[in-house]
């Protein structure tokens, strides 16, 4: 094909795909002729294919892709005609010397290239290809994939093919995404813009898959990437199911509803809208066997479930993060390297290098050794390597493993080529839909677990927004999210927004669309919007979308040599201003709605903590209520030490630096002039008071503690009357609440309690967020302090930016990330003269950090957009002139680009006051009328008085009405409530608490059988409850693996009696439990004694919590003991032991089972076959007196199982245990794998020489009945 320019020009124009198979003479004029293939149908990305000539099969398709193969001589022009417009140019095969032209050529226009194919021998085109390869855009990146090394050498020499794609598109099309359309299928990426229902759509593709049988709910994976993001995706995942399920109730009513899902699953014939029902009702009945999880929750359970091919340590901790052992580390290395010589940087920077290593382990370390030679910066490089290394190596050596250890392990086991295609197909087989959530957040490794495990091979939507990417200091990167669209066999785009008015969304795309977010293929699309008007009203002025408030230089005190104000001072002005105009919008009878706005609805999105300080300074300053917003962690605050340093001096309180340390904290609020003044006998008084608080938590615990010290010192009405008091005392009180929680979860003593506290002072981060997050501080409504990063995913109607001006940076960088040719790199070398360690800058410094800016400005604009739709109804801003304003988002998309167009500049020169102000003016004027406002600032007055909510209605509060129906039957129930017989809702069943009778049961036996009969070990052991929660405590906690079992029991045995003060022989115990322990549980098979049973075959304590008739959405069919019954009648053989038991169960209450089932299993066992065994203990005594193993014959037990309802309990557990194994045992079989049930009575098992059928009471309810049980308990007609 002679391909002349007019040919390139017309073919990149429209950027179809072509593919000609031989030589193509005339080509030029078949495609000028029709470059668009407007004849031909197809969707966007379809090839289509002409033969030898030129001219055949068909015209083109309308596509994003060119590709010549055959004889081509590309002349230059026309490489430079085709790449221009390109994004990716790819060779393969061979050429007549054009291969090196081409990518000369391509080079120019900074694009990706990618070659594959035979190598030759032309060095020419390899050294231009080298060329290429340097001058390529950072981000678009080389690959070579070809036969070896020689590849490497040369380029081949004969005929080229190109793949060309426009400038700033992605390889698949992006057509509007419709709920209601096909299911997507293979590889589909789904582009969601902010606002426009990305939750709302993975949520209904989840019903849609599972309604209209393309997997259940078991085989549903939803991956988000943070915890409440995963718990919101839960909540709104069910909740959706349950209305669909509802309404599909009423076929004819549900093909008018509203609901457009809803209508479209009910457009079918009746029997399959029956089914579509049915499926959705089965999977909320087993909603806890879909998985919703982190991506890392999800990495450690495909390794959890891959077992020995994912080389899981069974004895490793999983941590959020590693920081105190770094710290460890850092000291440790910088003193074995510099104890004897002048340390090249100081400790301080040594912390910051190896933090940052170890945090992106990923990333390439930068400066080489190769370019730095004897420069210092190698050292700072070997030193963040050597910590990287030592850091990995403790780890493993203390057995912790953090997030990034878990995703580096999945990989591993996917992508070995021995085992991961077995891996592969076993995550496979577990998951045939996936959807991940805001997987513009994920990172290369994330991408290639998710593409190795599905990709190719099962649907695996990936919904995100690239606009929204600004987690790069979390290791995430946006190009990961560019290749999986690359990647991608679909990709549609989410545009109707849902959340913000018309006249936002109007302002904003003046503002914002066609930018390019620091990518060329991350550019802001139109929107449409579904609110036509403003939700706000009131003065004029309320309703207008955006408003900018500039500041000029006048007022802002003494210029700088650059001619701006001080940065500082021009962030007290913006805050001072924000906090007046938020009193004047409160005050001046704005409506959000029907009702008038309030401090609730304003929310103030800062960058950084400390702009946080400024903004809730300068708001309480003006009275106005502020809380912070986000995921701040309570440990990171003055009252999380406050509270360190108190427990230190509860724990020694003979030690005057730690009373006087205490002394000064919140808790006791002594000052500063008290302690010194006070002296020795200030240190006297308080430390005999700790003292007391010492003795008072070994006997009441810590709540008390708190208690006293809070009101001995006064504490919330001392805390209260100070600005900032509400904030501290919430802060303390959820640390006192976490700090009881604690110490009765894991009988803490002072010092471990102390110990658990400093580790999170130290590591903020740790626990878990729910726990850490802190509190509101108010009940009252209150404006929302946030961080951009936090307010992710979260709307208000009225949003400040007061700092989108502001984009000063420290004058010294410790590191600096950047990507080149695709590759993550950290530059730990420090910047030079600037550098904390003096000296001149490394080679390349001066690249890398423009390389890293650039990045940072692409990040700052992504910042800024999700700042900005974050609001409903209105956007305040703010612009000034200073330091770093050039480099801002805001003023460079309004002073440095026109609106529409691409190109964002790194930095725009601000101008002079005046010719700023009317730039800004015009700007905001060709909007168009009433969209932006630029306001001129700092004329309103800073409020004198603080501001005061609106006075309450006048008037008598009126009564409201209860006109609801209260459904009686709804309760959280046990097995020891139902077995009450009693009507009234009993509590739930509570862990660890023995539900043996307080009576002995008074059975008749042959005085001759008992006196030959081994005595019982526990004839001088109470009875009832109180002893039988103490067995119950030992039994749990023991540890089997024990090298020496009869001292781990003695130990066990020993802490427990003391604990509970029993006027009980702990050795007398220990022994009775350790022949427990060694009795043979079935003499026989595969289970044996509790002592040969390992820790890992022995879960301990499984907690459950089963929905009854739907749960909190009652289900059509309620279950009843009566109905119980009955099952019992149709599923036990006559010769069951407990054949005669429905007729004891029927006579019980026979109110409905509403609510949630609550109760906890002692033990459950596994075997090797494998089987699972329910194991519950009982103290219970059978008969009067003196006992012996005679009292626990299999027929005596099972008298005492009915007289107490045991088989009621055993069927309950047993349904537990299967619905537990249904969600965690990949190809259960409930004939196979449930075991049946054990029960222990431990006061005839005397160990190895019990009696064979004495003591131990095995059962094994049909796995039908079970099946059948678990089905009417739901609510559901059992199969």
């Amino acid at each position: 094909m002679s391909a002349e320019s007019a040919v390139a020009q017309a073919v990149t124009s429209s950027a179809p795909v072509f593919s000609t198979d031989a030589s193509s003479q005339g080509a030029d004029s078949v495609f000028a002729a029709d470059p668009v293939g407007s004849g031909v149908s197809g969707r966007s990305g379809d090839r289509a294919r002409t033969d030898g000539s030129g001219r055949g099969a068909g015209e083109p398709a309308r596509g994003r892709s060119v590709a010549f193969a055959g004889e081509l001589d590309a002349e230059s022009a026309v490489a430079q005609e085709v790449t221009s417009s390109a994004s990716v140019l790819s060779i393969d095969g061979s050429s007549q010397g054009a291969a090196g032209v081409l990518a000369e050529d391509f080079a120019a226009s900074r694009n990706g290239l990618a070659l594959a194919g035979e190598a030759g021998t032309e060095s020419g085109a390899i050294q231009r290809l080298s060329r290429s390869a340097t001058a390529s855009d950072a981000a678009s990146g080389v690959a070579l994939v070809g036969s070896g090394e020689a590849l490497l050498d040369s380029v081949a020499g004969q005929a080229v093919a190109f793949e060309v794609r426009p400038r700033g598109e992605s390889a698949v099309g992006g057509d509007g995404f419709e709920l209601c359309g096909p299911l997507p299928d293979g590889t589909t990426v789904l582009e969601a813009s902010a606002g426009t229902g990305k939750t709302y759509a993975i949520v209904g593709l989840a019903v849609r898959y599972v309604a209209e049988g393309v997997a259940d709910i078991s085989q549903l994976l939803l991956v988000t990437f943070s915890r409440a993001a995963t718990q919101e995706l839960r909540e709104r995942t069910r909740e959706r199911f349950v209305a669909v399920a509802a309404e599909l109730a009423e076929p004819e009513r549900a093909r008018g509803s509203a609901d457009e899902l809803v209508r479209y699953l009910a457009d079918a014939d009746a029997a399959e809208v029956a089914a579509r029902r049915a499926r959705l009702r089965g999977a909320l009945s087993e909603f806890d066997a879909g998985t919703i999880a982190t991506t890392h929750s999800f990495c450690q359970r495909m390794l959890d479930e891959l077992g020995l091919a994912g080389e899981q340590d069974p004895a490793a901790r999983l941590v959020e993060g590693v920081e105190d052992l770094v710290e460890a580390v850092v000291e440790d290395l910088y003193l074995a390297r510099y104890a004897r010589t002048q340390p090249p940087f100081p400790l301080a920077e040594a912390r910051q290098l190896a933090l940052a290593a170890v945090a992106d382990p990923h990333a390439r370390l930068r400066p080489d050794d190769a370019d730095v030679g004897d420069h210092p910066a190698a050292e700072k490089v070997a030193f963040a390597a050597a910590a990287r290394a030592e850091t990995r190596r403790r780890k493993q050596l203390s057995g912790l493993r953090d997030f990034d250890d878990l995703l580096e392990l999945l990989h591993g086991v996917l992508a070995d080529e021995r085992h991961g295609p077995a891996a592969c197909a076993r995550v496979r087989e577990r998951y045939r839909v996936v959807l991940v959530d805001e997987f513009q957040d994920t990172d290369p490794l994330q991408w290639e677990i998710l593409r190795l495990a599905f990709h190719g091979h099962h649907t695996l939507i990936l919904v995100g927004d690239p606009k929204q990417a600004i987690y790069a200091f979390r290791g995430a990167e946006v190009l990961s999210y560019l290749s999986a669209v690359e990647a991608a066999d679909h990709r549609y785009e989410l545009t109707t927004n849902r959340r913000s008015d018309a006249g936002l969304l109007a302002a904003l795309d003046h503002l914002l669309t066609g930018a390019e977010l620091g990518h060329r293929q991350i550019t802001v699309p139109p929107v449409s919007g579904v609110h036509p008007g403003s939700r706000l009203s009131g003065p004029q002025g309320a309703a207008i979308p955006l408003r900018l408030r500039c500041f000029p230089r006048t007022g802002a005190g003494p210029l700088n040599k650059s001619g701006f104000p001080v940065v500082g001072r021009q962030r007290d002005r913006v805050v001072a201003d924000l906090a007046a105009d938020v009193v004047a919008l409160l005050e001046s009878g704005t409506m959000c709605g029907d009702r008038p706005l309030g401090a609730g609805d304003i929310a103030v999105l800062v960058r950084t903590r400390a702009q946080v300080d400024l903004v809730r300074d300068a708001l309480e300053r003006a009275g106005v209520p502020a809380v912070l917003a986000g995921g701040a962690s309570v440990f990171a605050t003055r009252s999380a030490t406050d509270w360190l340093w108190l427990l230190r001096a509860l724990e020694q309180p003979h030690r005057a630096d730690r009373v006087r340390l205490a002394a000064s904290t919140a808790l006791l609020g002594v000052s500063a002039a008290e302690i010194d003044s006070g002296g020795a006998d200030l240190v006297g008084r308080l430390g005999s008071r700790l003292r007391d608080a010492a003795r008072l938590f070994g006997r009441a615990g810590f709540a008390a503690v708190y208690d006293r010290i809070a009101t001995e010192s006064e504490l919330a009405p001392r805390l209260l009357g100070t600005i900032g008091g509400e904030r501290e005392l919430t802060d303390l009180r959820h640390i006192a609440q976490l700090l009881d929680q604690v110490a009765v979860r894991e009988q803490l003593g002072l010092s471990a309690l102390t110990r658990w506290l400093g580790d999170r002072v130290r590591d903020p981060a740790s626990g878990v967020v729910s726990d850490r997050s802190r509190r509101l501080d108010r009940d009252a409504a209150a404006v929302q302090i946030a961080t951009v990063h936090a307010s992710k995913g979260l709307e208000f109607p009225v949003v400040y930016l007061p700092f989108a001006w502001d984009s000063a940076k420290p004058f010294t960088r410790t590191t600096m990330l950047f990507h080149e040719r695709g590759v993550r790199y950290l530059d730990v070398g420090g910047g030079g003269g600037r550098d904390r360690s003096g000296g001149d800058k490394p080679p390349g410094h001066d690249e890398r950090k423009a390389l890293c800016e650039a990045e940072e400005a692409g990040e700052e604009l992504r910042l800024l957009y999700v700042a900005l739709t974050r609001a409903r109804s209105q956007v305040v801003a703010w612009w000034a002139p200073a330091f770093g304003t050039d480099c801002s988002p805001l003023h460079r998309l309004i002073a440095g680009r026109a609106p529409g167009t691409g190109e964002v500049p790194q930095r725009t020169r601000v101008a002079a006051d005046s010719v700023a102000l009317q730039q800004i003016s015009q700007w905001a004027a060709a909007a168009g009328p009433g969209l932006i406002a630029v306001e001129t600032a700092g004329g309103q007055a800073t409020a004198t008085t603080p501001w005061r909510p609106p006075a309450a209605v006048a008037g008598e509060p009126a009564a409201a009405r209860f006109d609801r129906t209260v459904d009686h039957a709804w309760r959280r129930t046990s097995y020891s409530a139902l077995t009450a017989g009693a009507h009234a809702a009993h509590g739930p069943e509570l862990p660890g608490l023995s539900d043996e009778p307080d009576e002995p049961a008074l059975l008749t036996a042959d005085d001759a059988e008992f006196a030959s009969a081994a005595p019982s070990l526990f004839n001088t052991m109470p009875f009832g409850a109180e002893f039988g929660t103490l067995v119950h405590a030992v039994l749990e906690h023991v540890d089997t693996a024990a090298t020496d079992l009869a001292a781990e029991v003695r130990a066990r045995c020993a802490a427990a009696v003391a604990e509970v003060r029993a006027e009980l022989d702990a050795d007398a115990l220990s022994a009775a439990l350790l022949a427990v322990l060694r009795t043979p549980l079935a003499p026989g098979t595969a289970l044996g004694a509790l002592a040969a049973i390992a820790p890992a075959d022995r879960l301990a304590e499984l907690d459950f919590e089963l929905p009854l008739a739907g749960g909190d959405t009652p289900a059509a069919r309620n279950a009843t003991l009566p109905a119980i019954a009955a099952l019992l009648r149709a599923h036990l053989p006559a010769d069951d032991p407990f054949a005669g038991y429905p007729d004891l169960l029927a006579e019980l209450d026979d109110a409905p089972l509403r609510g949630y089932l609550t109760g906890s299993i002692d033990a459950v066992l596994r075997t090797s076959e494998p089987a699972f065994h329910v194991v519950d203990y009982k103290t219970n005594r059978i008969g009067a007196g003196d006992l012996t193993v005679a009292h626990f014959t299999r027929e005596r037990m099972a008298q005492e199982m009915l007289r107490s309802h045991y088989p009621l309990q055993a069927l309950l557990y047993s349904v537990a245990l299967h619905r537990y194994l249904r969600w965690r045992l990949p190809g259960y079989d409930p004939a196979r794998h449930l075991g049946g049930v054990r029960y222990l009575f431990v006061r005839g098992m005397i160990g190895p020489a019990t009696p064979p059928g004495c003591g131990v009471f095995d059962w094994r309810p049909p796995s039908d009945l079970i099946l059948a049980l678990s089905d009417l308990l739901a609510g559901r007609d059992s199969r």
